[in-house]
């Protein structure tokens, strides 16, 4: 009987050229849209940005079925089809290029989450707020330094005379002798995974802390009536009070897999680490556009845009079926 009269209810709305938001359950009209025009107003500079930044460049994506020469018209270019898709997935040095950027984007993206929620976590216990607050601060600052200045850190720290890895090492008797750590190809994605982490763990950190002081602080008193400790709290109350965050910024990162970076790539990269150290950004550059190839790096940008999607909307499908928060 209910469900008859929602029917009816739902019938009546259409009628009167309404729609509902199956979600919330919401009916919209363009009396709603006319008391809200404000809003729609505000809105009307940020859409324009988006089409002209975002969407206008978008026809530049042809060049990537021609071959592209930047003398002749863009309707007088020779046009090739695939063909530089095909020749970006039979080349070698793309494929290995594709290697190190999923290597490590996936090594980016394991440390970068757990990392930052286990520092929350513990950030979370500490009661006295001038250390919380200190401790906060310096895990962030590295997070507003240029790469460029973040990379000789790292460089200075790895450096083979006088950097402090080696010098702990040797004094903890682990090494004998220092390790050019910057040119042995099987530690660079190391490097890197590190390097980001430091850079940026304070800063991925906040989005968590923001989740935790959402969480409402009786459950907490009821897991102590239970005896629970604080690990315990930590497990059954913290950590599935912060999930819906944690699957939000995983589906959004996801979509970022192809991209491992660049610039710290190409500042700690050498000619005896460049099997590993090359992402798709650097081969873009070196390959594309310093070649004048730039049909082959608008086809390295697309493969990396569908790549992109492709996994945003995977990623959010399973949420879905797993019952998770989603994105769309």
């Amino acid at each position: 009987m209910a469900e008859a009269i929602l029917k009816q209810d739902a019938k009546a709305v259409v009628k009167k050229k309404k729609w509902i938001d199956p979600e919330i359950g919401v009916a919209f009209s363009w009396k709603t849209i006319k008391s809200q025009k404000q809003l729609i107003f505000m809105s009307v500079p940020i859409l324009i940005y988006l089409v002209i930044f975002n969407y206008v460049p978008i026809w530049g994506w042809l060049m990537a079925f021609q071959n592209y020469r930047p003398a002749l018209p863009f309707f007088k270019q020779k046009w090739v089809g695939f063909d530089q898709f095909k020749f970006l997935m039979g080349d070698d040095v793309f494929l290995q290029v594709l290697r190190n950027t999923l290597g490590m984007s996936l090594i980016n993206l394991v440390l970068g989450f757990v990392t930052a929620i286990v520092l929350a976590l513990l950030l979370n216990e500490i009661k006295t707020k001038i250390f919380k607050s200190s401790v906060q601060t310096i895990s962030y600052l590295p997070h507003f330094l240029s790469w460029v200045i973040a990379a000789g850190i790292v460089a200075s720290t790895l450096s083979v005379e006088d950097g402090i890895v080696n010098v702990v090492l040797m004094k903890l008797h682990i090494i004998k002798e220092p390790v050019m750590w910057l040119s042995i190809g099987h530690y660079f994605w190391g490097i890197v995974g590190a390097a980001n982490v430091w850079k940026e763990v304070g800063w991925n950190t906040i989005i968590y802390l923001a989740a935790i002081t959402s969480i409402d602080p009786s459950l907490y008193e009821a897991a102590s009536m239970d005896g629970a400790n604080r690990y315990q709290k930590m497990r059954y109350v913290t950590l599935p009070g912060i999930k819906a965050t944690f699957i939000i910024l995983l589906i959004m990162n996801v979509g970022h897999i192809l991209d491992a970076g660049f610039e710290v790539q190409y500042l700690l990269g050498n000619g005896l680490v460049v099997d590993w150290s090359q992402t798709i950004d650097i081969f873009v550059l070196k390959y594309g556009i310093a070649l004048g190839n730039y049909s082959l790096a608008t086809a390295a940008g697309i493969f990396k845009t569908i790549v992109s999607i492709v996994m945003v909307l995977s990623a959010n499908y399973i949420a879905k079926r797993l019952g998770e928060e989603r994105l769309l």
